[in-house]
């Protein structure tokens, strides 16, 4: 099933859920939330300008953390300092040449504002964006079986734009459905020395789609 179609049933459940459960979880003493969703991570197909090829990327599990704290409440918003974080643990990679990693992994972590609309009721939506570390762990091999003698390991910012909702099931308890796009560097794919690689750009999006549970408390 794909993520869209998935989506198109998961929201309107959660919606009716949190309509028919109506409690009010506006108690201000629960100013922390701690999130843990699974889902997968998007990067678009780029063409390599030396050789015209497409590089391709994996669609990989990826899991996502969030802690969150209210800053400040007003009427139906709450402003919420958080820390969203990702981590993919193998983004594989598919080149006609043999001169890059088979694949890698990445982590974000992006301290981050959040705007919640609903805040405090059964059903809220928001949006965040922030900044902070991206991290790209090239694997040690190609992507036929050679040794990567390029660098393993890629450091550089990443800015974090995100929407979500979070259906309360229960007082405390709430599912959670996020889409983020982490916009960072990219990693480096230059495995062998005297065959520098490049795709021309200097960041990429890479988009995260979870699902999961928040707690509130």
């Amino acid at each position: 099933m794909s993520a869209k179609r998935l989506a198109l049933i998961v929201v309107p459940v959660l919606f009716l859920v949190s309509i028919a459960r109506a409690q009010d979880t506006s108690n201000l003493s629960e100013r922390n939330e701690l999130s843990f969703t699974a889902g997968r991570t998007f990067v678009s197909t780029q063409t390599v300008p030396s050789t015209d090829l497409p590089l391709h990327f994996g669609n990989p599990l990826t899991l996502g953390g969030d802690y969150a704290r209210l800053i400040k409440h007003h009427k139906i918003f709450g402003l919420y300092a958080e820390l969203p974080v990702a981590f993919c643990p193998k983004m594989n990679l598919n080149y006609r040449e043999n001169v890059i990693p088979a694949s890698y992994k990445s982590l974000f972590v992006t301290p981050s504002v959040r705007l919640n609309i609903f805040s405090g009721q059964g059903f809220t939506v928001w949006g965040s964006a922030g900044g902070g570390y991206a991290r790209f762990f090239e694997s040690s091999n190609l992507i036929w079986y050679n040794p990567n003698t390029g660098p393993t390991g890629t450091n550089t910012f990443a800015a974090q734009f995100g929407a979500g909702l979070d259906a309360w099931i229960r007082h405390r308890l709430g599912v959670r459905v996020e889409v983020r796009d982490y916009y960072s560097g990219v990693p480096d794919l230059s495995a062998v020395p005297s065959e520098p690689f490049s795709t021309g750009r200097s960041r990429q999006h890479n988009y995260y789609v979870g699902v999961g549970v928040v707690h509130r408390f």
